[in-house]
């Protein structure tokens, strides 16, 4: 296999040699799916083929590469570049699809803590079904407390406390929201149920984690005016790749309503274009099937023809802008997107994530005369007290229907 900027195999152009050597042409070909130029592809391969010189003066093998070699070598060599350590990765990752390098156990490197962590997520997925994006709320917490509690002790899981749990959540929660501290005592409660539920408790630790005071309904959902998310939206740049993605992105969240996560997540495959539908995996696995809008539709066709690389082997929807051409790694990216672009139109709102055009749309339904019901189904509510936190956000509406006040005079 050659690489197309080589026109010899790109092993024998590079004079590699070494237990690598075999290795060369399928990485400089991944390197080209991951979309980096072709000066850093020669940089990254050069590396490859001083590492495996190394490798040969130390008489290693290929299925001896793991992440302490890598270490060991980038200990060892003189000049260090910002990239290194993730080419060396990125080939880690490549010998190990091809079973030259077996893949770590998870027991080999784990410590109890981080056991204990990956074996209560294994519980929150195959018992309870939950997502991914639950287990990187969730697992945090319990991370945090294990450390707080033992340090550097053995875990021994039986000798917690109703008092250690309370002396953790009363440092933790001064520093944190109404929201923030609902997801902590919610994980700290799933937590302490799974451990009774294996046996490594026999007190129902999970009674004693307090409920956080946050009524929902006590506050008005953040949103914009129909006006400022259009601003919002045009602020992009078409022209721009990068304006012509951001552009058909935020179009999804003001449209249709996506979480950010949802937006992540949607794939090629996830196109209906002769049924001009969308499909959305939601929160619980949940998959739902949404019409796509007309500006949408146009948004997207544009962004596929021209904005999203062509030759990224990703089967996501929205690719990152530079190398490793991939798709976002979390919903951060896209809560940034929106950051950026109500910087852009010059808006200021006190709530600055993908959730804000979420909110908008429903708030905008309910002014034209939307009933609760149809917004829960467009955002997929699955319960109708979801919803009812829009139930007020028409002040001028609900004004009307006020009784007035008994001034005095007859009883």
């Amino acid at each position: 296999m050659t690489d197309h900027n080589f026109s010899r195999p790109v092993a024998e152009e590079l004079s590699c040699t070494g237990p690598l050597t075999a290795h060369v042409d399928s990485f400089a070909r991944r390197l080209q799916e991951l979309g980096y130029a072709s000066s850093t592809r020669r940089v990254k391969l050069r590396m490859l083929t001083d590492f495996s010189r190394w490798m040969q003066r130390w008489k290693l093998l290929a299925a001896d590469v793991d992440e302490q070699m890598v270490v060991k070598y980038l200990r060892r060599r003189r000049r260090r570049g910002r990239g290194d350590a993730r080419t060396l990765g990125d080939l880690l990752e490549l010998l190990r699809e091809a079973a030259v390098v077996p893949r770590p156990k998870p027991d080999d490197d784990e410590n109890p803590s981080q056991r204990l962590e990956r074996e209560f997520g294994q519980y929150l997925t195959v018992e309870r079904g939950l997502s991914q994006a639950t287990l990187k709320n969730s697992l945090p917490f319990v991370r945090s407390f294990l450390e707080h509690r033992f340090r550097a002790s053995p875990i021994v899981m039986a000798e917690v406390r109703a008092p250690d749990v309370q002396r953790f959540l009363l440092r933790k929660l001064q520093a944190v929201g109404p929201s923030r501290a609902k997801l902590m005592v919610g994980a700290l409660r799933s937590f302490f149920r799974f451990l009774r539920w294996r046996g490594d408790i026999t007190i129902d630790l999970a009674s004693t984690v307090p409920k956080v005071a946050d009524w929902r309904l006590s506050d008005l959902p953040k949103s914009l005016q129909a006006d400022e998310v259009q601003r919002l939206i045009s602020s992009c740049r078409r022209e721009t790749v990068t304006g012509q993605r951001d552009y058909t992105l935020l179009l999804l969240l003001a449209r249709l309503g996506l979480r950010a996560g949802e937006v992540v997540a949607l794939t090629l495959d996830d196109l209906d274009w002769e049924a001009g539908e969308l499909t959305v995996r939601g929160k619980g696995g949940r998959e739902d099937r949404l019409p796509i809008p007309r500006d949408v539709g146009q948004a997207m066709a544009a962004y596929l023809r021209q904005g999203r690389p062509r030759d990224c082997s990703t089967r996501r929807l929205f690719v990152r802008r530079r190398a490793p051409l991939r798709g976002f790694a979390s919903s951060v990216a896209v809560c940034t997107i929106v950051r950026r672009a109500l910087a852009r139109a010059g808006i200021a709102s006190p709530r600055k994530g993908a959730h804000l055009l979420r909110h908008s749309l429903a708030t905008e339904m309910l002014r034209k005369g939307a009933s609760l019901a149809e917004i829960g189904e467009i955002l997929r509510h699955r319960l109708v007290d979801t919803t009812s936190i829009y139930a007020k956000v028409d002040l001028v509406a609900l004004r009307a229907l006020a009784h007035p006040w008994p001034s005095g005079g007859e009883a």
